[in-house]
């Protein structure tokens, strides 16, 4: 659709996004549809042009840590479900004292805990709430929780405790494939519990899984129906076949679908946070996901942290390179810079 237009042509239509006119469902499945590169970058333009309407060249960094890969879940695309045999861990309350405390005096905005539905915290929630507690003793940030499904009654809890953010990412809307994807889990439960986690306070985290089966169609199923629940941050990310789960064999995609549905989503969601997550191709593939409009860096860990990640693919690598001055130093390179705390604290509300 962006074959014809020059530079004045693009700027007109970021105009016409920022001006919130809604963009018809002919003109997403033809952006999803591009394979032309030249096309593409001018896909990736527009979406640029709209972010930096919104936040100028001003980046959001979250760290990352994953204190328990327990799970009780057999998701069919991840590392950690339950049935495969692998080592895990759970950071003892001490462990995360001294990550925070590596963190101190970096430049990052929000701490991500992150978790696989493991019973341990999910039958002690109390002790769920002492690990917020530890954050913001130590760092005095924002904190966001990605615990799996929690029942209301938690999830309030916990935000007394201080969580200011719920990521729980439902990968796909196409009912048929959520439940080949996570198998068992109900489609339902996870909308609930972003539902009612805005309704008291949190913001919320949706996302897409791309790459498992996702075709135009399905994809616009997800994007319309995450329109629909209005969350504050989006994210997609591809999928990496991981070792030792049902999906084990299937032939990684490129990242191409990720960064046409990373633009896409900045032009639906234009005002929104939209992260380029280091956990899929490091910090050079934060470069490409920010060139298509993101404008959070998630995944962020301490230099020396054996900690793990989501995707992984940097699991063997001896140096990873994730750590939070690695990253602020490219982001430089691109003539961006962290935001100032103050404005990371008034997009919570």
């Amino acid at each position: 659709m962006f074959t014809n237009m020059d530079k004045n042509d693009l700027d007109a239509y970021a105009l016409k996004v920022i001006n919130r006119i809604e963009i018809p469902e002919d003109e997403l499945r033809e952006m999803l549809l591009i394979t032309d590169s030249t096309e593409l970058e001018k896909l990736h333009y527009v979406a640029r042009k709209v972010r930096d309407h919104y936040f100028g060249n001003k980046v959001f960094l979250y760290s990352f840590v994953y204190f328990s890969t327990h799970c009780k879940n057999r998701c069919a695309f991840c590392y950690y479900n339950t049935m495969n045999k692998i080592n895990r861990y759970r950071l003892e309350l001490e462990d995360i004292r001294n990550i925070c405390r590596k963190l101190k005096g970096e430049q990052i905005h929000m701490v991500d805990l992150t978790m696989g539905e493991d019973p341990y915290f999910h039958e002690n929630p109390r002790q769920f709430a002492k690990v917020i507690d530890i954050v913001k003793e130590e760092l005095g940030l924002p904190v966001m929780i990605s615990p799996g499904v929690l029942d209301d009654k938690t999830l309030k809890m916990l935000r007394e405790h201080g969580a200011n953010f719920l990521a729980l990412y439902q990968e796909t809307y196409d009912q048929e494939l959520y439940e080949k994807l996570r198998v068992g889990q109900s489609f339902s439960d996870r909308m609930h519990a972003r539902e009612f986690a805005q309704t008291i306070g949190y913001c919320v985290e949706d996302g897409l899984l791309t790459g498992v089966g996702n075709d135009v169609e399905s994809t616009l199923i997800s994007l319309r129906s995450m329109a629909k629940e209005n969350p504050q941050m989006v994210r997609v990310m591809t999928f990496i076949p991981q070792e030792g789960t049902p999906l084990e064999k299937k032939v990684q995609e490129s990242n191409l679908s990720e960064l046409k549905i990373i633009s896409v989503l900045r032009l639906m969601f234009p005002d929104r946070l939209i992260p380029a997550s280091l956990d899929v191709e490091g910090i050079e593939g934060m470069v490409y996901r920010l060139n298509a409009g993101a404008n959070v860096v998630t995944s962020i860990i301490p230099s020396d942290s054996p900690l793990e990640g989501v995707a992984n693919y940097d699991r063997k690598h001896e140096e990873r390179k994730r750590d939070p001055k690695s990253v602020v130093e490219k982001l430089r390179t691109m003539g961006m810079e962290p935001a100032a705390q103050s404005d990371f604290n008034n997009l919570l509300g």
